[in-house]
């Protein structure tokens, strides 16, 4: 039986089709769970992506344990209370420094914590979150040892005194891009204060959490929400990674970009 065959007769080619994916069927429910990483690896073949895979499944299986029906209950939706601002750092993953389930936080990752008011990205995760999520919770968090903050600063703290104008741009085009208003903070703050490198980098990512806040609470999309009476609050935050600790940098801007009330 030949390709011609199966041309003229296309019911016996679907039946043989239809026959393989029933087998296929049985014999993956057949396969016990514990042989599931086994199967991962041979199909991949990579010992990074299969440790992820291999994870992922005792994951989900914990969580069947320990959340039973969850996964039922994400399916139908989600209604997180939080937007979190973060940066793309892998040592920072917010739903894990802050023991959530999926579900809980909304997400917004990249370089540095940048809010770029010129960023359709951003704006498009903060307009979802506060128009159609109705999040009234939206988190800024810097972090310590912060790559994107260190790049600025180092490049800074390498200028003339006084700094040229116009300013040398960073020597890579996307990231002198991307952090141009952070990098033109850093020159500004190395050119005003004198201190150590340690002290420099604290103070320059406390500014820069600062600064996105403020780049929060500018757009359109923040200010319709106060007017319509909601209280929406937006906070800075820093994430010690020395220690696992979130700090709360006393940084809060409530309804009509009024400091929030203890």
């Amino acid at each position: 039986m030949g390709p011609t065959y199966l041309i003229r007769r296309p019911f016996s080619f679907l039946f043989l089709l239809c026959v393989s994916w029933i087998v296929t069927g049985v014999f993956a429910l057949s396969v016990p769970r514990e042989q599931t990483r086994t199967l991962i690896r041979r199909v991949l073949g990579d010992p990074v992506l299969d440790t992820l895979l291999a994870q992922n499944v005792e994951w989900a299986e914990e969580m069947d344990v320990e959340h039973p029906g969850f996964f039922k209950e994400s399916a139908k939706g989600h209604r997180p209370k939080v937007l979190w601002i973060g940066c793309s750092d892998s040592r920072v993953p917010e739903s894990v420094i802050t023991a959530s389930l999926p579900g809980e936080i909304f997400t917004q990752r990249n370089i540095a914590n940048q809010i770029p008011a010129n960023d359709t990205n951003a704006l498009a995760v903060i307009s979802y979150a506060v128009e159609h999520l109705k999040v009234d919770r939206i988190v800024v968090a810097g972090h310590t040892h912060c790559g994107g903050v260190a790049y600025c600063y180092d490049h800074a703290a390498e200028l003339p005194s006084p700094p040229p104008k116009p300013l040398p741009p960073l020597p890579e085009p996307v990231l002198n891009t991307w952090l141009g208003s952070l990098y033109q903070t850093a020159v500004q703050q190395v050119e005003r204060t004198n201190t150590t490198r340690e002290a420099g980098l604290a103070k320059l990512t406390a500014t820069n959490v600062r600064n996105q806040v403020d780049s929060v609470v500018g757009m359109d999309v923040i200010r319709h929400a106060w007017k319509e009476g909601r209280d929406l609050k937006v906070v800075g935050w820093l994430y010690d990674i020395e220690n696992g600790h979130l700090e709360d940098l006393g940084i809060c801007v409530g309804p009509m970009g009024l400091p929030c009330l203890p």
